[in-house]
């Protein structure tokens, strides 16, 4: 008991001593980007093996493409209830224990994807798909780290740095398909199961690296700095202008979460669907790996220039930008020639650049509409809602490419996203009255 009061004592100690020296903190936010910067590059390599080879395993094991759209639904669907746990254990315990733990259960679940590949048991594949959910959902939600001790202006920026990281582990990781997959020969392990032991490697070391080096966490001392200025802040607001700001901090939660719903259930069909549709027109594994490669590092490289931009021209009209976006990468992979690889390639670059528009400018719509007491809860709860549309994309889109076509998933997905457009609209209206 002694022992738990002493590590209190030293855990208010340390945090105190943040609070008043500015200089301090700013080492801080300093060195908590190097950290999670470090953390999402090992994540994007384990993320890339789902979306890279996920299906072709799949589709390998089941004989049958119908159902090659599981495994992004099944990771997918995991990450959902990844992200509430990871968002809750970061609420109470601080971000580290809470990222830490994600990952690490995310590389355990690549671990039994390829145990599952080597039995050729595909329900084991099907719930270590699941498990495996956990890193792609906990890689997603460090990108929150970052904004715990940035200003308002700084928020998307914050954003854009620790996504830009992201894509040095993501690209690498579907361009080392082949190597993976000849190790794993060597291992005598299935070649699309080794794509998974990079993963496995990958995000249970970024696991390590946040538990170990995340400290003091930014959120504890973010939310340490909260509170000794409440009771300044509780003076100079009204009663009334309180009660306004929650409905206008309402809204601007509802509007980042439709925007990061819809641009991820897009994103994701599209995606998922490709590498199947160039095998069926005798693209061979290295340009499924190009393609996807690139398109993941459309996601995340133009990061910091977007940041930039939601931070100067606005939350709302870089949500209209990537909505425009995903229709013209809709409209490109719907009626580009199915045996050309550079028209397949912009599309796939276009739908990669509007979902990065689409998430940061969602994220910093969410971040600037909460407020510490509740913030990482509500990023868990709104990143499980953006994890249930790419699980439903996933799963929808291997029905909508047998029962019609990609040309038709691609299009109606293009489609959907101009939904956007009136969503940005009717919150602008709804302020201004």
């Amino acid at each position: 008991m002694s022992m738990h009061v002493k590590a209190d004592k030293n855990c208010t100690e340390l945090i105190n001593a943040y609070i008043n020296n500015p200089e301090k903190q700013r080492k801080l936010y300093k060195r908590t980007f190097i950290i999670i910067m470090i953390a999402q590059i090992l994540g994007g390599a384990g993320l890339a093996a789902g979306i890279t080879v996920g299906a072709l395993l799949a589709e390998d094991m089941l004989g049958t493409d119908s159902y090659a759209g599981v495994p992004v639904a099944l990771f997918t669907l995991g990450s959902a209830g990844a992200s509430m746990l990871v968002g809750n254990l970061s609420q109470r315990f601080g971000r580290s224990i809470g990222l830490a733990t994600g990952f690490i259960t995310g590389g355990i679940g690549a671990l039994g994807v390829v145990i599952s590949a080597i039995m050729g048991n595909i329900v084991l594949l099907f719930l270590s798909l699941l498990v495996y959910g956990a890193g792609t959902a906990t890689n997603l939600q460090a990108r929150y780290a970052g904004t715990d001790l940035a200003s308002v202006k700084q928020r998307a920026t914050a954003v854009s740095v620790a996504l830009v990281s992201t894509t040095f582990g993501a690209v690498a990781g579907p361009n080392l398909v082949d190597v993976m997959g000849q190790f794993a020969k060597l291992l005598g392990i299935p070649p699309l199961a080794g794509p998974f032991i990079l993963a496995a490697t990958a995000f249970i070391l970024a696991g390590i690296v946040v538990f170990t080096f995340l400290h003091p966490d930014p959120l504890k001392i973010a939310q340490a700095l909260a509170l000794n200025n409440q009771q300044d802040e509780e003076e100079i607001v009204g009663k009334e202008i309180e009660i306004e700001s929650t409905n206008i901090n309402q809204r601007g939660i509802i509007v980042g979460a439709t925007v990061m719903v819809l641009t991820q259930l897009v994103m994701v069909a599209v995606m998922t669907m490709t590498p199947v549709h160039m095998g069926g027109h005798g693209h061979d594994l290295s340009k499924v790996g190009l393609i996807i490669g690139i398109h993941i590092g459309a996601m995340y490289l133009p990061s910091l220039i977007t940041g930039i931009l939601v931070d100067k021209v606005g939350r709302h009209l870089m949500v209209v930008v990537s909505g425009l976006t995903l229709l013209l990468a809709g409209v490109l992979a719907a009626y580009g020639p199915t045996d050309s690889i550079f028209v397949l390639t912009i599309a796939l670059a276009l739908l990669g650049l509007g979902w990065n528009f689409g998430l940061i400018s969602g994220t910093a719509l969410i971040v600037d509409s909460t407020i510490l007491s509740n913030r990482a809860r509500t990023q868990g709860t709104v990143d499980v809602l953006v994890a249930l549309a790419g699980a439903t994309g996933g799963a929808l889109s291997g029905i909508v490419m047998a029962s019609w076509s990609y040309t038709v998933l691609s299009l109606a997905s293009g489609i959907l996203s101009l939904i956007l457009v009136p969503v940005v609209l009717v919150f602008l209206r709804k302020n201004n009255q």
